[in-house]
Order: C-alpha cells, then structure tokens, then sequence
C-alpha cells in the first residue's frame, strides 16, 4: 500500500481499510486529503479485494469540506476542488468492492455526502448526521446530491433547509445508514455486515453493483430496460453457470472470480 499524508490504509484478508487521518482538523477534506482519498480507492478497486471499509480517526468521522481550503479559492478554484469531490464520491460507487462507511461522532456537510455515497453504512450510537449550509452562508447543494437518494425528498430537504443534526437512529429511520450499534460494537456490526455482503462471486457482485447504480435514478421503464439486458447477459458467465449448477446439485459453490 502506499504512504500517505492524510490517510491510513490497511488490508486484512479480503478488506482494504480506508482511514480519514486528520483528527485534528476533524478529517476535513482539503484538496490534498480528497486527492490521497482518490488515489485509495482508487488502488484498492484495482486489487482482488472483496470489501472497503471507509472510517475516521479521532472523534469524528468527517466534518465535510476544509473551509481554510476554500476560503483561499476563485470561483475556478472551488470548482475545481467540488470536481475533485465528486470524482472521489463517484469513485466510491464504480469501485467493484462493497464500500461500506465506518461512522462514528459527527458526519457533516461533504462527511455525510461520504456515508451517503457508500454502498452501506453502519454507525455508532454517537454518530449524528448534518447538512449544516442550510443555517449557514454556503448551501450544502453537492452533499445533498447523494444524501436525496437515500433519504427522500421531504427528509432532504429537513436536513438541507435546517441545517440540524439528526441522530443515529434517526439516520436509520430516513434510510442514511443500514445499522447503529453500541459503540464498542461498532467494529464487529461493520465486519459482519460486510461479510455477508461479501459472499459469493467477486465478479457477478461487481457487476451488479455497477448496473443497480445505473438504473437506480431512471425512470422504471428505463431501468427494467437497462437490468433486463445485464441480467439476461450475465445469466451466461462463469459465476451465473457455478451458481444455478451448485443450487440445482445441493452442493456448495466452488467461486473461481
């Protein structure tokens, strides 16, 4: 694995770790931090790692977008920095891995952008959940981006136009996140969910993953359109032909992708 500045990385078996490292601007993600961000997802989605764990050192998880950065910057510079952004977020998604974010304390602005853009979530009892532009001078409008399609529009738009922090459980209520758990038990719920969205085969998971993004915000008819083909194309692979042969001969599969 490489070194970094601003991050930990580490792999364990199947899992690379992603570890946010700036506890003391509370993983603020300056230009330099979402770029090594980049750059580590970008390297693990090129190994045969089944599973990323995304997570923060320190006592919170991410307090969004480093305003020391920003503030420096003209109107092309902040753009070229929410580009930077979205690449990572969109990285994120097109990673053959299951991404699944670690969160504990606060996950605010672009640090709950992070949570919304990974394929699951689990949080502690102590984690909160804020869009905090809405009671501020810069609207949270690329954070909102991701964080809409996981919680509705009417939930949105409470924590956009408020600004306020919502909890754990209600992150779980609105459909933030997938699990809170006490919080020495954080670990071992982000493992176990990982596991079992883990089994099975590496490549058929992979592609999966890639067409229910691409379908999830299309109108039904194009997205029956578009998991039709896949599904009817993917029925012919290696991992498609292992399955139903080891179902129909009650017999465990042997995953060779």
């Amino acid at each position: 694995m490489a070194e970094y500045q601003h991050i930990l990385v580490k792999r364990d078996g199947e899992t690379v770790t992603i570890t946010m490292n700036r506890a003391a601007r509370r993983n603020s993600l300056s230009e330099d931090h979402l770029r090594e961000l980049l750059a580590a997802f970008r390297d693990a989605g090129q190994t045969d790692a089944t599973g990323i764990v995304l997570a923060g050192a320190g006592p919170v998880f991410s307090a969004g977008h480093d305003f020391g950065d920003v503030a420096a910057r003209d109107l092309d510079g902040v753009r070229a920095l929410l580009r930077l952004c979205t690449d990572l977020m969109r990285t994120i998604q097109s990673v053959p891995q299951v991404v699944i974010a670690r969160v504990h304390g606060l996950a605010t602005a672009a640090g709950c952008q992070l949570v919304a853009s990974c394929d699951l979530a689990v949080a502690a009892e102590s984690a909160g959940f804020a869009l905090p532009g809405g009671k501020g001078g810069w609207f949270c409008h690329t954070p909102a981006v991701p964080v809409a399609r996981a919680v509705g529009r009417k939930r949105l738009m409470e924590l956009a136009l408020t600004g306020d922090v919502i909890d754990a459980a209600t992150g779980l209520d609105w459909g933030l996140i997938n699990r809170v758990v006490p919080d020495d038990q954080l670990d071992d719920a982000v493992a176990e969910l990982l596991g079992r969205a883990t089994r099975g085969s590496r490549a058929s998971k992979a592609l999966g993953k890639q067409t229910l993004y691409a379908q999830l915000d299309r109108p039904e008819a194009d997205a029956y359109a578009i998991a039709l083909e896949v599904m009817a194309a993917a029925s012919q692979t290696p991992a498609a032909r292992e399955g139903m042969a080891a179902f129909l001969e009650k017999r465990k599969p042997d995953w060779s992708e």
